[in-house]
């Protein structure tokens, strides 16, 4: 178990180094704030409601769709793999890892917008904290799960970028984040909900579990665990 803790810390200080987990977890969503709570503030006066939700949701879909994927590449597609089996390491503790660290990353970035927004725009704060935290909780670890599939599936660094890109704007445009998704045409709609970033915002936003939003977060989930164990055993081989 020390040798576990060990490894996670080692990985999270491996990630602070990186350029591109540094700009996709902390720089560009921060930036990303800084610019359009403003401006969806001056706009929209009600935006200050929903500003807290909207940034994170932002902030967590591109943390975990641009910024993992890159570094589950450079461990399965390079001689680290061979490094781990050749050390009896298991194949999964890589995918393991990295996800905990961007999890850690992604959690610290949301802590720090729920506490700029009201400072910042006069957000207003989500009624029940902690409902609201453990929601963000799931929607990181769903988001995070995803992410892992490209990261795995994919072993070229420019597909991978290319794939994460693909689905992060969808998932951001159509997600509700940017204005109401009432005011999208159907279709646009029904594909906004292939996107767990349509029901993690619709979670944040609610002040209590529903199993209409739950559920397809939870399916999310369990998709991409039984895709990345098969896709694990395929790498192993």
């Amino acid at each position: 178990m020390g040798a576990f803790f060990y490894g996670v810390s080692l990985q999270w200080k491996l990630d602070i180094r990186s350029k591109t987990l540094l700009i996709t977890c902390y720089i560009v969503p921060l930036f990303f704030f800084a610019i359009m709570g403003g401006i969806f503030t001056s706009i929209m006066p009600e935006a200050r409601y929903t500003l807290i939700q909207s940034m994170t949701t932002f902030g967590v879909t591109m943390g975990a769709l641009i910024g993992l994927p890159p570094s589950l590449v450079e461990i399965y597609s390079s001689d680290i793999k061979k490094v781990y089996k050749a050390n009896g390491v298991p194949i999964y503790l890589g995918l393991v890892l990295t996800n905990i660290s961007a999890y850690i990353h992604l959690f610290i970035m949301s802590i720090i917008l729920y506490i700029a927004a009201p400072l910042a725009f006069n957000a207003k704060i989500p009624e029940h904290p902690s409902m609201y935290f453990l929601s963000l909780a799931i929607f990181i670890a769903v988001s995070l799960s995803i992410a892992s599939i490209i990261g795995l599936a994919v072993k070229d660094q420019a597909k991978t970028s290319m794939f994460s890109i693909i689905i992060f704007i969808p998932s951001t445009m159509l997600s509700g984040i940017m204005f109401p998704i009432e005011l999208l045409p159907k279709s646009f709609e029904t594909i906004g909900k292939l996107f767990p970033a349509s029901w993690g915002y619709k979670q944040l936003t609610e002040n209590i579990f529903t199993f209409e939003s739950l559920l397809p977060l939870l399916l999310f989930f369990v998709s991409a665990i039984v895709v990345c164990n098969i896709l694990l055993r395929r790498i192993d081989r």
